[in-house]
């Protein structure tokens, strides 16, 4: 199920909307901070990403403000990218990775 946006951005989700978020279809979720630098690194390609795959959704939670989620998921270092299909964790990735990285993760589970 796409989720399509009039904003160029990629979803922020926070500890209380991510299940809500991630239930549905697969989505790219990825655990980051604003001062983290690898993460500002990923953001454009996520968001690439986002904009040209309409079977793939993609959604950011700062860890910083959003601690509960990131640890329920054992989140312990920035970027992680959890790939979920319809809620559960199918497959994660540690650091930054290149667009042909992720797409090539994520097709595995569309």
């Amino acid at each position: 199920m796409a989720r399509r946006r009039d904003s160029m951005a990629v979803k922020d989700v926070t500890d209380s909307t991510f299940t809500e978020e991630t239930k549905d279809g697969l989505v790219v979720a990825e655990f980051g901070a604003p001062w983290c630098g690898p993460c500002k690194m990923i953001a454009p390609v996520l968001e690439e990403i986002d904009e040209e795959d309409n079977q793939i959704s993609v959604v950011q939670l700062n860890v910083d403000e959003n601690p509960e989620t990131a640890q329920k998921h054992s989140v312990m270092s920035i970027p992680t990218l959890l790939f979920l299909k319809d809620g559960e964790v199918v497959d994660q990735a540690v650091g930054f990775q290149p667009k042909e990285e992720i797409m090539a993760t994520a097709q595995k589970h569309v």
